[in-house]
């Protein structure tokens, strides 16, 4: 693999230091979720094959899972033509990916003029977190 420093100076990362991070099934193809990422959490990704982001409300690193259990096992890793998007094909661990409970974050959608859940919970924030989401 390509020296790591070489890989982050690759990207295209915004005023803050972060880049926006798809997750995406491996399998399927389901969009999940989108986070941010700075380069320490790019680089722990790549180094512990699992998603890890930049929690820009809590200002921290974030282990995704590291709470739930719902962690995101890295399959591949993907750049955008403008250098300014990742893009993680991952192995969904407990089939949540949603701090909500729910199988992804997408789960509205425009209908009728007003936003309607498409998606049930599968697990209750509660249950996952004891209470703090």
């Amino acid at each position: 693999m390509n020296d790591l420093s070489a890989l982050m100076a690759d990207i295209n990362w915004n005023e803050q230091g972060l880049v926006p991070a798809i997750a995406q099934d491996w399998q399927s193809g389901e969009v999940l979720m989108l986070a941010w990422m700075n380069a320490e959490a790019l680089e722990l990704t790549i180094a512990e094959q699992r998603a890890i982001y930049w929690s820009r409300s809590r200002g921290k690193l974030w282990r995704k899972g590291e709470e739930s259990g719902n962690v995101q096992q890295l399959k591949e890793l993907r750049l955008d033509c403008d250098a300014d998007t990742v893009l993680m094909k991952v192995e969904q661990v407990g089939g949540i990916a949603c701090h909500t409970g729910r199988r992804h974050c997408f789960y509205q959608r425009l209908d009728s003029g007003g936003w309607q859940i498409t998606e049930q919970v599968v697990k209750s924030p509660e249950q996952m977190y004891g209470g703090k989401t």
